[in-house]
């Protein structure tokens, strides 16, 4: 692991009392870094139990020893947190089955793209980088600075041979993936340059004209694929032009059904096995089986972002929490996954009645955009950014615009 430049000697609160320990030496040698989802090539090795003479009272007779490391406290002075915490946040947590990242980040801090500037990487745990169900987070200082970190892990990471083998199964996401699953395996936005490399229906077993249940169909560009794989086929609709400056950027997908490879080959033989509307020639398949990492951190963007939402994915009129809406933002602009964005309700224009002078009366005024809610990237192309919705607080609107937090 690199060093980085966030390292610092640490020190802890007094209310955490005997559990936690100095880990500044261990944070000099072995280095820290923000992002507790990366993959260093050097993390410190996890550090086996050690006894320590009790400061305030012995430990009780009938301790088992454990992996885990004991904690002996260094009192510092406390200092303002350069970070706002949230109202009446824990001094310690104990993360749930369900939780995710979002959710731990909002109760600690006021503003959860913060979190990089809190989360602290303590090298005594094994695995630093993940956060387990059972784990236990705390505030800590460090340098003065408060900051949280993981100081002992849960039950359920010690006794899972699964979890050690295959910790990113196991470890919590930054939002949750039942909201987003739906919307990447059915293809209800499609990027423009996607929709010229995926697979698409050439024709229709038999003589028919359109497909549905039952029917087999043929589709080129599914030769290295496996026999049995499952797709979602989904209808190229109305194209999604930037209100910037008109040009084509995506379209609208329109979900038609499901089916399986049942031979391979070009054309390879698709059979559908469940439809909402008839299939037609040009219709494109997407793997039902879309991997995508939901383990970034939730921050504010590395640039001024100034969008706008285009589309909110199932048609509705108004957008509520964790919905998932299209930007006309993406890799271009620098977006990235896991940046937070807050959403504006545009201002509406209205005549202004009262105005003195009959020159100024019924002139058009626009009135102020106001914040509406907030919400996280999660997938990016090169000219669309995939978000959802994580706060609500007034109706949100296709065209609202989407900048920097404040």
């Amino acid at each position: 692991m690199s060093l980085s430049k966030n390292c610092m000697n640490l020190g802890l609160r007094p209310t955490l009392g005997l559990r936690l320990t100095v880990i500044a030496l261990a944070a000099s040698v072995a280095g820290c870094g923000l992002n507790p989802f990366a993959d260093d090539d050097e993390a410190p090795a996890p550090v086996q139990r050690t006894t320590t003479a009790p400061s305030r009272s012995p430990p009780m007779a009938s301790e088992a020893p454990t992996s885990q490391p004991t904690y002996e406290p260094q009192l510092v002075e406390q200092t303002e947190s350069r970070t706002p915490l949230a109202e009446g946040h824990p001094d310690e947590y104990t993360v749930q089955v369900g939780d995710t990242l979002w959710d731990i980040a909002a109760s600690f801090l006021k503003d959860p793209w913060y979190w990089p500037e809190v989360w602290y990487v303590n090298p005594q745990i094994e695995n630093p980088h993940l956060i387990f169900p059972g784990d236990v987070l705390a505030l800590v200082h460090v340098d003065g600075r408060q900051r949280v970190t993981t100081v002992s892990r849960g039950a359920a990471y010690r006794l899972s041979p699964q979890a050690r083998s295959t910790p990113l199964s196991e470890a919590i996401t930054s939002i949750p993936y039942e909201k987003i699953a739906a919307f990447l395996s059915k293809g209800l936005v499609l990027e423009k340059g996607q929709v010229e490399k995926l697979p698409y229906i050439v024709a229709t077993r038999g003589d028919h004209m359109m497909a549905a249940a039952g029917n087999e169909v043929y589709v080129r560009g599914l030769s290295a694929a496996q026999l049995g794989t499952q797709y979602s086929v989904v209808h190229v609709g109305e194209q999604l032009r930037d209100p910037d400056d008109d040009k084509l950027i995506g379209y609208a997908g329109i979900y038609v059904g499901e089916g399986l490879l049942a031979r391979g080959g070009d054309p390879a033989t698709v059979a559908l096995t469940d439809t909402n509307r008839e299939a037609l020639g040009g219709d494109r398949l997407i793997p039902e089986a879309i991997e995508i990492p939901l383990n970034f951190f939730p921050k504010a963007p590395d640039t001024e972002i100034d969008g706008r939402i285009i589309l909110v994915v199932g048609g509705v009129s108004m957008i509520g929490q964790y919905q998932v809406v299209v930007l006309n933002r993406g890799a271009r602009d620098s977006l990235a996954p896991g940046d937070v964005l807050t959403i504006f309700q545009t201002g509406e224009v209205v005549p202004d009645h009262y105005a003195s002078g009959s020159m100024f009366r019924n002139e058009k005024v626009k009135l102020p955009d106001e914040k509406a809610g907030t919400l996280m990237v999660f997938k990016v192309y090169d000219r669309i950014g995939f978000g959802l919705v994580m706060e609500a607080t007034t109706p949100i609107h296709v065209l609202d615009a989407v900048r920097n937090p404040d």
